[in-house]
């Protein structure tokens, strides 16, 4: 494995867009097309109840889909290493553009609410897929931009989403049948783009005459140290979410204005979209523990100062240290599980990771409401100190190159441990993503 490209110094933004491969940019793109087109669950409910359904059975339908979202991350995982990462987005891109129609003309509850756990499923195996192949195909040092940049051009497209779909529903005279279709079309034009552009075999390894090695989610669990990891992301995740459920309950019960509280996450919105990819061009070339360690210590500290005695300034400050955890941290956290283990378990570590947070983000608002209705005000301590919790797993759970060495990827995950590492932390010595293609710098 070559380190010419991988030993270079970090590129900045637009050198690293500019060298990427065309599969490394249709990828970029096919998420902002995708999540420009995500619009389902942002009007399910509406939808549901324009239909003649109770709200307690759109909030149901609402559930559902949360819960197909994150099985979904495990099941593309699993196609990602299996079939390839074109294939597997193909696969969701259609399969949900088919079923996101289908919705508009099924005639009951039951089938509406089987239609949406699958959309919901099917619609985020691309997402593991794709992120082993921004792996395979980005330099080690370049790979936590280009993470980055995958980031914006998700937040981009979810943040743009209700206003297209805002348009749309207005175009329709108030209906959902343009808005679907407009949905489904997005995910067909990913699919298109994914069957011309993205390569059409699993990730390159090795030829060879022996067996292919095991793979199976076993594997990943097997992995101690990484299993580490997976449990700091998961209470990282309902840490995270509480500003979404915990805390309008509590600036309700303190008596402030809405509005401070609407500010804050507008805020939070328009930061990461136009400072991540900045702040990033300096903290990719940080040690990867630095970078993760603080991102989820600062996550603690903002929702600890929620503690505070409640009001504007205490809202807008927690809120953007929080941020500020995002802007720092997120790219460099998303990218570890692409470099943490063997090549050909990438897309099931990448899926793993994808579930627990995405598990925790759906478990946090039960979490935070059950600790708010017992402790009130002080659930934010709790939130804290969790969130020092996390810190501490986290960190010690990132796996390091020994110093001016470049260690190969591990054979078996079960192998490294605890004392073995992986290569791919940037900031140190010889930062190659584990299962990366290395790339000669162009």
């Amino acid at each position: 494995m070559t380190t010419e490209a991988t030993t270079a110094e970090s590129a900045g933004i637009w050198t690293t867009f500019r060298d990427s491969p065309a599969a490394v940019k249709a990828i970029l793109a096919g998420v902002f097309i995708n999540r420009l087109g995500g619009l389902l669950n942002i009007f399910l409910v509406l939808f549901l109840t324009a239909k003649g359904y109770s709200v307690e059975q759109a909030t149901l339908a609402l559930g559902v889909y949360g819960a197909g979202a994150v099985v979904g991350v495990l099941v593309g995982g699993s196609l990602a290493d299996r079939l390839g990462t074109r294939a597997a987005t193909i696969i969701s891109m259609v399969g949900s553009g088919l079923m996101l129609a289908a919705l508009l003309y099924l005639p009951t509850y039951a089938l509406i609410l089987v239609a949406v756990g699958l959309i919901s499923l099917v619609t985020q195996i691309y997402r593991p897929a794709s992120s082993a192949l921004l792996a395979e195909l980005t330099p080690g040092n370049r790979l936590i931009m280009t993470m980055a940049m995958y980031r914006f051009c998700l937040n981009l497209g979810t943040t743009a989403a209700p206003l297209v779909g805002f348009a749309l529903y207005n175009l329709n005279d108030k209906q959902y049948t343009l808005l679907f279709w407009a949905d489904a079309v997005a995910a067909f034009l990913y699919a298109v783009i994914a069957y011309v552009v993205l390569p059409s075999k699993p990730k390159a390894a090795a030829v060879t005459d022996e067996p292919a090695p095991k793979a199976s989610y076993a594997a990943v669990l097997a992995d101690r140290r990484y299993l580490m990891y997976l449990v700091a992301i998961l209470i990282n995740g309902i840490v995270y979410v509480q500003y979404m459920s915990t805390l309008p309950l509590d600036v309700e019960a303190q008596g402030v204005a809405i509005f401070w509280y609407t500010l804050a996450v507008s805020l939070n919105g328009f930061m990461v979209i136009a400072f991540e990819l900045l702040i990033t061009k300096l903290s990719q070339n940080w040690p990867l523990r630095i970078t993760a360690g603080a991102a989820f210590a600062l996550v603690g500290i903002g929702v600890a100062v929620y503690g505070l005695p409640l009001g504007p300034a205490v809202i807008i400050i927690g809120t953007l240290i929080w941020t500020l955890a995002e802007l720092v941290g997120a790219p460099a956290i998303f990218s570890y599980p692409a470099m943490a283990g063997p090549a050909h378990l990438t897309g099931r570590y990448v899926g793993s990771f994808q579930f627990m947070f995405g598990l925790g983000v759906a478990l946090g608002p039960m979490v935070g409401g059950l600790l708010f209705a017992q402790i009130g005000h002080s659930v934010w301590l709790v939130m804290g100190l969790a969130g020092l919790a996390v810190t501490f797993l986290g960190v010690a759970a990132i796996r390091v190159p020994a110093k001016g060495t470049e260690v190969p990827a591990a054979a078996d995950p079960a192998a490294a441990e605890p004392a073995a590492d992986v290569p791919g932390v940037p900031g140190d010595p010889a930062p190659v993503a584990a299962g990366a293609v290395a790339q000669e710098a162009k």
